[in-house]
Order: structure tokens, then sequence, then C-alpha cells
């Protein structure tokens, strides 16, 4: 019979394998206040099952790029340290809508720029929009010209 209790906590080890996560990396998110756990008499790790939907939620939020700041500072925003639910998940998206809407032009950007070089060839590093988007730096003249000071 499978335990459905959301109060019965898992081993690191059980926890990681439900998570499809490496021990490691839930040290590192407990140890960035991603996730938390309990400690034993004997000081091990234990986790609440609930703790597997912050991470469902951490895996999702990365997948649209966030980093794990933006992640820890979404979290931070639930009250008491709850795990995220749908209404969460709704809110939050809605926020990141516009971001992923940035993101998504500026890979169309490049879908645009690389269909040029398939064209021309030339992967110019003093033209390539791709290599050279935006270059400020060489209306300075030919060379290094950030840090460098002649003798």
């Amino acid at each position: 019979m499978v335990e459905h209790d959301p109060h019965a906590v898992l081993t690191i080890g059980d926890f990681a394998a439900r998570a499809g996560l490496a021990t490691s990396a839930v040290r590192y998110y407990e140890s960035l206040g991603l996730v938390s756990s309990v400690r034993t008499g004997g000081n091990q790790r234990r986790y609440r099952r609930a703790e597997l939907r912050r991470v469902a939620f951490i895996r999702a939020a990365r997948s649209v790029g966030l980093s794990l700041d933006e992640v820890k500072a979404a979290l931070g925003r639930l009250p008491d340290g709850r795990v995220p639910d749908r209404a969460d998940w709704t809110r939050l998206s809605g926020e990141w809508r516009e971001r992923i809407e940035r993101q998504i032009e500026a890979l169309r950007e490049l879908q645009e720029d690389l269909d040029g070089c398939v064209g021309c060839g030339c992967l110019s590093i003093d033209k390539c929009s791709i290599y050279n988007r935006g270059d400020k730096v060489a209306e300075r003249g030919a060379g290094p010209q950030l840090g460098f000071k002649p003798f």
C-alpha cells in the first residue's frame, strides 16, 4: 500500500529519487533556502513529501529561464514558506509571460540572423550580427579597446 500522508517524511535519498535529483542537488537547494528539511535525533535530514511540489515548481521555473535567485524570490512570496499550489503557479507564471515573450523574440531574431548566415557564409567578425551584434566598442578603432593601456 502506498503512503499518502502529506506529513510523512522521506530520507534524503528517497526524496532525491522522487524529485529526480542527486542528493547533492537537494542539499544545495536546501542551502539556498529553496527546500527545507527537519532533523532526526541522529541529525539526519528528513523531507516532508510536500517539499516535492517545491522541487517541481523549481524545475518548471528553471525551464522558463528563471535563475535560482528568481525562484527563491518567488517562493519567498508564499506565506509561511508553504508549497506552491495551482493558483500560485498561475499568478507567478503570468508575471513571467513578458519575460518569455522577450526570450521568444530574441530567438526569432537569432533564427533570422542564422538564415542570413546560410546565404552569406562569411561569419565575418567585423560585420556578423551573431558574433558582433551591436558592437559599440568598434567605433574606438581596431584591436583590443577595453582595459588596454599603452606603455
